[in-house]
């Protein structure tokens, strides 16, 4: 093809692209610029797309999507009880390089601002003492906090992140939206977006210049350590939990910034300190990034009901014990009526005129904008000053006053009449749009753009891009990630080659480490239960296997009648059937493999591994979280459809090679740390007690040799049994292989010789030389494992052994996982935490 033909190509395939794209009317938008031309960063970035041709863009969004799925990149709407995919706009949001200047510099001035009057509110108080901010404007805010009077942070410093939300107004300029002061959310989604679009088109995103993410956050990691009391500090993400709308967000900055992720009740204060509850003791948290509201910070002096926070908190904020980023109260920046003063503030504080105007807002407060607000109120939004509900609809939701009816219009002008403070009347904003692909062409959809800005140790410095949040309807005027929303990358462009920064520190001075941080203690126990869980399901499964193949191969070994029967029985014991069993077996393993009903049922089992591991999510890799997930979609389906025995058998087998890989993650990839002790540990405790328990149920004193084979079958241990053994199966060795054998990886022996390798690598919190709980109870059990002759192995003695394993057990919770209020400081804790 000469170059002359190859234009001409691209340019129909451009054409072809763009044609039937058409801005809505009277609505600023993106591509189109004000004079109906297309804006030049655009056009280079649509024949750049259109070169690639329709079915290569449809390959290259398919693969977009399935990263998202792979690295399950989820969030939670607001009353959700499961995750939601996250929902990618294929198309970025483009800006280019001198319009983001100025939105950057107004982000920048805004932070400015706000840092000062948090700062006055609860310092001086001057704005309201000269009257440049009405005192009811403040204390009406539920995010005010008097109890924080006087109270200052080190360096003065209120905010470390702030984020904006933009849009462009009508002019054609950006205006703000509303402030996020409280405990910005979005910036995790926006470094997710950036890496799932740039491999999606990794050409295109370099030819585009694309402006980095990682200085941000590296910059922004920087100013916590720099706002830290000591050298190395400990650095702590509090999250409200994994039912938390952005918890996916917060675990995956968590991992990526190298923070600690942790609950509420991971935290205690002792000493004017706020500590970290981890295996080895309390350790010293010296900066909280906190992603909870403030209120909910500490029920000893803020909000009594909350189960969020650490009691005592605000008194080691008093002490100097913590830096809390952003600090409590900052969140009385982003009630509305505050947008209505900040153009005079921004005179008053920094004597300058806002750089970004926000929305025209009017206070219902005060007698002159009242009644503004009163003359037209059709032609308003009128939203609740300090985020309030407005005729009952959601709290912080604003009314367009002409979409009202008049009943409605009539109430709300009484409402505001009687209570004005209550109210904020606000120019309504009709979103620029940007285009998103919807059913293999170009739209245009409304948006709203989220900047954030970081404290560093030299200023206010912001992310190159943000969290853009895209409307599923084109007339739609505030966007909140809901039914139908979805969110972009933003590209900020630059004028030429972007240098390629990572997180990776370069500096040869930085200290060598070879462990993790100490292992809080609800990681430890959620590590733990990962494992027992995991190994439940595998028992489980094992059975419905071993079930399955009877029934398809029953000339092996003769009438198995008996033994199904004893499978049954041990299904029932085990809560994975009814107690009042169907007769149809079948049936009984399609419950047992699909059920939402029992407890007991490898689905349920599943499902409860699959939560472990989500209030850990920050410390499983990607790879291991897809398993996961993969494992329980495996298992998903409907129990109530009829199965046959090699279906069984096939669903069965399918997901134990799926257990067997997450296995191999673990055992092969996942560092040596304490982390990996505890999910080893879980593993093999519960297969140690379900050995007892097969050895019990399969290899009783009268066991028939079709029993005897399932317990083999069981322990994976035939063709170790058939090539040891040449006179046929019987009870004495196949109790032997079960029970006492330390060469066999599936023996209760094997298991507690790895629990005791795995203790004895766990700290201790006192240097002694006592044995501490856990590790002198496996040195028990393996002693008596040891030492117990096989041709006096009964039933009772395998059930002391389990029940000594139930103990360790127990004492493993009661040592690790320190959630009371009664915690050991460590003396000189050793070990590997």
């Amino acid at each position: 093809m000469t170059a002359a033909s190859h234009d001409k190509t691209a340019a129909k395939r451009f054409a072809a692209l763009v044609s039937g794209y058409r801005p809505l009317p009277n609505v600023p938008d993106e591509f189109i610029g004000p004079d109906g031309v297309p804006r030049e960063h655009w056009v280079k970035f649509f024949h750049a797309l259109s070169e690639l041709g329709g079915d290569e863009i449809d390959r290259r969004f398919a693969t977009a999507d399935r990263n998202i799925r792979d690295t399950g990149v989820s969030y939670r709407a607001y009353g959700d009880t499961s995750e939601r995919a996250w929902p990618l706009s294929h198309l970025p949001l483009l800006i280019e390089s001198d319009e983001w200047r100025a939105i950057a510099a107004g982000v920048t001035q805004r932070a400015r601002l706000l840092e000062a009057v948090v700062g006055d509110i609860y310092g001086p108080a001057d704005l309201v003492r000269n009257g440049d901010l009405p005192a009811a404007a403040v204390t009406g805010c539920t995010d005010y906090l008097p109890q924080l009077e006087g109270l200052r942070p080190p360096g003065d410093n209120f905010l470390f992140l702030y984020a904006a939300d933009i849009g462009r107004g009508p002019d054609g300029n950006w205006w703000v939206i509303g402030d996020r002061t409280q405990a910005p959310s979005g910036a995790g989604y926006a470094l997710a977006n950036r890496i799932v679009q740039s491999r999606a088109f990794p050409a295109l995103y370099r030819d585009m210049n694309v402006n980095r993410l990682a200085p941000f956050f590296q910059a922004f990691r920087d100013g916590l350590i720099g706002a830290a009391a000591h050298a190395d500090p400990r650095i702590c993400l509090l999250t409200p939990g994994p039912y938390n709308e952005t918890y996916f967000e917060q675990a995956y900055l968590a991992r990526y910034l190298g923070f600690l992720l942790v609950e509420g009740g991971d935290l205690t204060m002792r000493d004017n300190e706020i500590n970290v509850r981890t295996i080895a003791g309390l350790k010293r948290a010296d900066v909280i990034w906190r992603r909870i509201d403030s209120d909910y910070a500490d029920p000893l002096e803020l909000n009594a009901r909350s189960r969020l926070g650490v009691p005592g908190l605000v008194d080691a904020l008093r002490a100097g014990g913590v830096v809390m980023a952003n600090a409590l109260g900052a969140g009385v920046l982003e009630a509305p009526v505050m947008m209505s003063f900040m153009p005079r503030l921004c005179r008053r504080v920094l004597g300058e005129d806002l750089l970004m105007s926000n929305v025209a807002t009017w206070w219902c407060g005060q007698p002159r904008e009242r009644e503004r607000v009163l003359a037209q109120p059709e032609g308003m939004a009128i939203a609740g000053a300090f985020g309030n509900s407005v005729l009952g609809r959601p709290a912080n939701q604003a009314v367009v006053g002409a979409s009202l009816t008049a009943e409605e219009k009539q109430k709300l002008v009484s409402e505001i009449e009687r209570r004005g403070i209550d109210f904020v009347g606000q120019e309504v904003v009709n979103l620029s749009t940007t285009p998103v692909w919807e059913d293999g062409k170009l739209v245009p959809r409304p948006f709203v753009l989220r900047i954030y800005a970081a404290r560093t140790r030299d200023g206010w410095t912001v992310m190159p891009g943000g969290f853009c949040r895209i409307s599923g309807r084109p007339d739609a005027r505030a966007v909140s990630m809901g039914e139908g929303v979805r969110s972009a990358d933003v590209w900020v462009l630059s004028q030429g080659p972007v240098q390629h920064v990572t997180l990776l520190p370069t500096d040869e001075t930085v200290r060598i480490r070879r462990v993790m941080g100490h292992l809080p203690s609800r990681a430890a126990d959620n590590l733990f239960w990962l494992g027992r869980y995991l190994e439940r399901a595998e028992a489980t499964l094992r059975l419905i296997r071993c079930l399955a193949g009877r029934l398809i191969d029953t000339d092996t070994l003769g009438n198995t009648r008996s033994a199904i029967e004893r499978i049954v029985r041990l299904f029932v014991a085990w809560g994975t059937v009814p107690a009042k069993a169907s007769s149809e077996v079948m049936q009984l393993a399609a419950t047992g493999l699909h059920s939402n009903k029992e407890f007991g049922s490898a689905l349920a089992l599943v499902r409860d591994a699959h939560r472990a591991a989500s209030f850990i999510r920050e410390r499983l890799s990607t790879d291991t979280w897809r398993l996961i997930e993969q494992l329980r979609s495996e298992l998903d389906r409907d129990e109530d459809a009829s199965l046959t025995e090699a279906e069984a058998h096939e669903r069965a087998n399918a997901a134990l090679q799926t257990m067997a890989a997450i296995a191999g993650l673990a055992q092969e990839n996942m560092i040596r740390g304490a982390g990996w002790h505890f999910l080893r540990m879980g593993r093999r405790i519960e297969r140690a007690i379900n050995t007892c328990r097969f050895a019990r149920h399969f290899g009783h004193p009268e066991a028939p040799v079709e029993e005897l084979d399932i317990l083999l079958d069981l322990i994976d241990s035939t063709i170790t049994y058939r090539s040891r053994y040449m006179m046929g199966i019987a009870l004495g060795p196949v109790r032997d292989m079960a029970v006492l054998d330390p060469f066999n990886p599936r023996s209760v022996a094997f298991q507690v010789e790895k629990l005791n390798g795995h203790i004895s690598q766990l700290p201790v919190l006192a240097e002694d030389g006592m044995l501490e709980a856990p590790r002198r109870i496996a040195l028990q059990i393996g002693a008596d494992v040891a030492t117990t002759v096989a041709d006096k192995l009964d039933i009772n003695r395998i059930l002391t052994f389990e029940n000594a394993l139930l103990s360790l057990a127990e004492a493993i919770a009661a040592r690790y996982f320190l959630q009371g209020p009664h915690v050991a400081r460590a003396d000189t804790a050793s070990g590997l935490a």
